[in-house]
């Protein structure tokens, strides 16, 4: 049976979604602001940012709509909510693995942030090689008239893992989502090599870490021992 809708109640139900993905874009920018507050005290105190990009996304309305006819849903606004937890989307593309560790604990340690469910592709990766952190989480957004808890998803990954990701997407939707044996194979050894990369890189940080470490506390001796031209000349004589 078709239902039929006055010009009132259309443009009544139109606005109201609008309203409803306003406050996923607000959401977003709530988020954005606190990653980017994040960014600005890890370069200050430790004189390095963990996060190379970030990139974030709104999913659009004939997509939520696509998502919902697929799922078997309402097109009601709390069915949505409850169905479609990506609407609003945040990519974070950090230096190394150990990183994306750093920037989700942060993120988690939000007083106004709820985790609600959390995805460890990293060390559970999918059979094809994926490889990721995915956070849903839910943040208060305060409209003019009404308070709303908005979901939002994170993806949280290295520079390697988003360039296969990336490429992968390319490679999967160029087959129509059928892809050869062969290639399935091939991608997933790309996945891998990444992933050794990955290693390899967070273990040169390290070794990097380690000798920066060293050379500070030997300048700081060399500094100590120059201001104190006695213990200098009694450290001398011990190896006279």
């Amino acid at each position: 049976m078709a239902l039929n809708f006055s010009q009132d109640e259309i443009k009544e139900k139109k606005t109201e979604f609008l309203r409803f993905l306003l406050s996923y874009k607000f959401a977003l920018e709530e988020v954005n602001t606190k990653i980017n507050i994040l960014m600005e005290e890890f370069q200050y105190i430790h004189d390095y940012n963990p996060i190379e990009h970030v990139k974030s996304r709104l999913k659009k309305p004939e997509s939520i709509l696509k998502k919902m006819k697929r799922k078997g849903c309402s097109m009601s606004i709390e069915e949505i909510r409850e169905n479609i937890r990506d609407i609003a989307g945040i990519r974070i593309t950090c230096s190394y693995t150990s990183d994306i560790y750093k920037v989700s604990e942060m993120l988690q340690k939000q007083k106004d942030i709820t985790v609600i469910e959390v995805k460890d592709y990293i060390r559970h990766p999918k059979p094809n090689g994926y490889r990721s952190l995915h956070l849903i989480i839910q943040i208060p957004i305060f409209m003019s008239d009404r308070e709303e808890h908005v979901y939002v998803e994170l993806q949280i990954r290295t520079i390697a893992m988003d360039f296969w990701a990336s490429l992968e997407h390319k490679i999967f939707y160029k087959y129509n989502q059928d892809i050869p044996e062969h290639i399935k194979i091939g991608l997933k050894e790309a996945a891998d090599t990444a992933n050794h990369l990955d290693e390899k890189m967070e273990k040169l940080q390290q070794e990097m870490h380690e000798i920066k470490e060293k050379n500070a506390v030997d300048e700081d001796f060399e500094k100590l021992l120059s201001e104190n031209h006695d213990w200098k000349g009694a450290y001398g004589l011990l190896f006279d």
